[in-house]
């Protein structure tokens, strides 16, 4: 057993976060090391945190959505963490955010950003982020150049907590959702305002109920959605408790929307995906998924009708659940697993 007084800090920004690092906080705290978790208001990831067995600091939400007031948040949180550091004395930081990487510097803690994207679409977080971290973890898929301090494993994000090793999908937690035995599918809105989204466009009501009327004759349509529904849509709005969306994902005939995350999530899980948005064929990891292993199909929003053919494609496809599902055994083949790599390389590395 490692010493329990060790502790490792991870900064959170997104409910995505959480679930990239649920497993790893599980193993190391099995070998008694401490966690503490810093939470932004962002989406359900308050919801997702509501019964996990860890000290939790809660900030919160960002006001505003100009680039000042981003600074302004940035500069505070850069007050939070520091101060967090110095009383809880981390032996690693670890997260999404680049405060990880200037307070790692400045205490000497080591520093580890967990990223997916491809840098010269994270601009931000890549020029005050990695330049500055002790590592940047990412798939081999992505590109963090011209920064030298990646760590590269063949997997993806999502595997770390959606490996076989790990999740084990269960009807019995979406039962609410399984009606007559019934085909369904799910559609996906982001928010769209973080940093790197400005200029990023996605399914708009037009295209939404479009895709509704498309989808219906063939089974339930349920929308998840970060952002405010229109009154049109707000009767398809899944409810189901955030921890078992990824339950819902495996057991739906197909993923549409304009979250790549979500996207990502269900090509490891074997369900057909189509995202569409402005970042298709920016990001090496979903490229790789896309063209390597054909478990997702990305269209740019200046395309409507590849959207609609697309769908249409798999609609009519008898045996698409069975053919993805072989798809996702090949991907899984010639993976890692991710988790166990995050877990060995945060022990071996922590400030001795």
């Amino acid at each position: 057993m490692e010493k329990s007084t060790d502790t490792f800090l991870f900064y959170l920004g997104h409910p995505a976060h959480y679930h990239n690092i649920s497993i790893v906080i599980q193993q190391l705290s099995e070998k008694g090391f401490k966690i503490v978790l810093v939470a932004r208001a962002k989406d359900v990831l308050f919801e997702l945190l509501k019964d996990v067995p860890y000290e939790i600091v809660y900030l919160k939400p960002r006001k505003g959505k100009s680039k000042l007031s981003l600074i302004k948040t940035v500069i505070a949180r850069e007050f939070i963490i520091f101060r967090l550091a110095l009383k809880y004395k981390p032996k690693m930081l670890i997260g999404t955010d680049i405060v990880i990487a200037h307070v790692g510097k400045l205490l000497n803690i080591p520093s580890v950003i967990l990223n997916e994207d491809d840098a010269k679409e994270v601009p931000f977080l890549a020029n005050y982020g990695f330049k500055y971290a002790t590592a940047v973890f990412s798939p081999n898929s992505c590109d963090i150049s011209p920064f030298e301090n990646k760590v590269a494993y063949n997997g993806y994000h999502e595997l770390a907590y959606l490996h076989p090793n790990y999740f084990k999908p269960d009807k019995s937690k979406i039962s609410k959702l399984l009606i007559d035995g019934e085909k369904y599918f799910i559609l996906r809105f982001a928010e769209l305002t973080a940093h790197h989204d400005d200029g990023k466009n996605g399914i708009d009501l037009s295209i939404a109920k479009k895709l509704i009327d498309q989808l219906s004759p063939f089974g339930r349509v349920y929308i998840t959605s970060e952002r405010k529904l229109e009154s049109e849509l707000e009767p398809y709005r899944i409810f189901i408790e955030p921890k078992y969306m990824h339950h819902a994902l495996y057991f739906a005939q197909i993923y549409i929307g304009d979250s790549q995350t979500m996207a990502a999530e269900a090509a490891v899980l074997g369900t057909p995906s189509i995202r569409f948005n402005d970042f298709v064929g920016k990001l090496g990891y979903l490229e790789e998924l896309e063209h390597r292993f054909k478990l997702t199909f990305g269209i740019a929003t200046g395309n409507p009708e590849l959207l609609f053919a697309q769908t249409q494609a798999l609609l009519t496809d008898n045996n698409l659940k069975e053919e993805f599902g072989k798809r996702r055994d090949i991907m899984l083949k010639e993976c890692i697993d991710v988790a166990q790599l995050w877990t060995n390389y945060f022990i071996k590395n922590r400030k001795k």
